[in-house]
Order: structure tokens, then sequence, then C-alpha cells
């Protein structure tokens, strides 16, 4: 169980965390450098899985990813509120969700380690905090 500064904190880090990671998405430059550096970290830990190289369609998909994501991690950095690191965590899932269903597909076990700060990150995010309820959240849901 958490208490609100301490969520706040963990609302910020997992957007630092965000930020760090998926800078590299932003742009097709840096991309094409963080792909060969992947595939490089892939190949020398002889990791079982395909690293295809990307087409413009993906290269556009990873742009806009890691667009939004970094954008998302800003508003968390700067307003680390509950129900950002509640929506968070869903989205955490979500990734998780299909990061899984990609290393079952065959994609490079380097994601796994992706897959893993998602769950980390989201699991942390969905326990509770002390003295507060997430009614409130569920009914702005709705």
């Amino acid at each position: 169980m958490w208490t609100t500064e301490q969520y706040r904190r963990l609302v910020r880090a997992s957007a630092w965390y965000d930020l760090i990671v998926t800078a590299g998405f932003v742009t097709p430059w840096s991309f094409f450098a963080l792909h060969a550096a992947l595939l490089a970290l892939a190949t020398a830990l002889n990791l079982p899985g395909s690293f295809p190289p990307f087409a413009p369609v993906h290269l556009l998909m990873a742009n806009l990813l890691g667009s939004i994501v970094c954008v998302w991690a800003i508003l968390r950095i700067r307003d680390p509120q509950r129900t950002f690191g509640r929506y968070d965590a869903v989205g955490r899932m979500l990734f998780a969700t299909w990061q899984a269903y990609a290393l079952s597909q065959g994609a490079s076990m380097i994601i796994g380690v992706f897959l893993f700060f998602e769950l980390a990150w989201g699991i942390a995010q969905l326990l509770p905090v002390r003295g507060t309820s997430d009614q409130a959240i569920l009914a702005d849901m709705t």
C-alpha cells in the first residue's frame, strides 16, 4: 500500500522511465540508431526470435508510439496525480499483453525485458493508495 506522496513519486518515476526508454522512438533517425543498437545487443547475446528491419509504415508506427508516450510521460512528470497513475497502469497492461503476444509469435526475446518493466510498473501503480478510494476515478471514467 502506498501513501499519497509515495504514489506521486512512483507515477513520476514510471514517467521518467518511459521518457528515457521511448525517446529513441520519436524520430526516424533516433529510431534507426536505437534499432541498430537493440539488434546488435540481441545478436551479441544470441537471443532467440526475430528482429527484422523496419519498412516505412513500421517506422511511422514506431515514431507515433514514441511521440505519444513521450508526451504522456511529460504530463505525468509535471503532474503525477493518482488518476494518471491508474490510467497508466491500464495502458501498461495493454502494452504487456501485446508484447507477450509478439513474443509468442517469434519476436526477439529482447522484448521480454520491456515486458518485465511494463508488468512491474503496471502492478505497482495498481496497488492501493492509503486513505483514498478509486471510486472517484471510476466515476470520472464514466
